[in-house]
């Protein structure tokens, strides 16, 4: 119901935009977030956005490189990352949590994102 896509390989210093769109029902009233995990660590937060997109939330190693926005037309939200690290280098996953709820309850496939030093 949430597919990942448009990650790669790219430089240190560079950009990436992976997208994450829902299929199958919607997800315009819910928190959208983005979460990694990079290899032998544990998945960690990255950012979430509200339902109206006027709300977001950043882990603190992120704000300032990292945008979330979604676009609830084409049931989708987009993680801009720019000036990346090697440290940034994860499997990104996208999740939705239902307004009233606790936990985030879909899950997407996760995409890669490699970054060469």
């Amino acid at each position: 119901q949430l597919q990942a896509s448009g990650g790669g390989l790219v430089q240190a210093g560079g950009s990436l935009r992976p997208s994450c769109a829902a299929s199958g029902r919607t997800f315009s009233n819910y928190f959208l977030g983005w979460f990694r995990q990079a290899p032998g660590k544990e998945r960690k937060f990255v950012a979430a956005i509200n339902w109206s997109g006027g709300t977001t939330y950043y882990a603190d190693s992120m704000k300032g490189r990292f945008t979330i926005s979604r676009d609830n037309a084409k049931n989708t939200v987009y993680l801009e990352m720019n000036n990346l690290k090697p440290e940034n280098t994860a499997v990104y996953y996208c999740a939705a949590r239902h307004p009233e709820g606790t936990d985030y309850a879909y899950w997407g496939q996760g995409t890669l994102v490699t970054v060469s030093s």
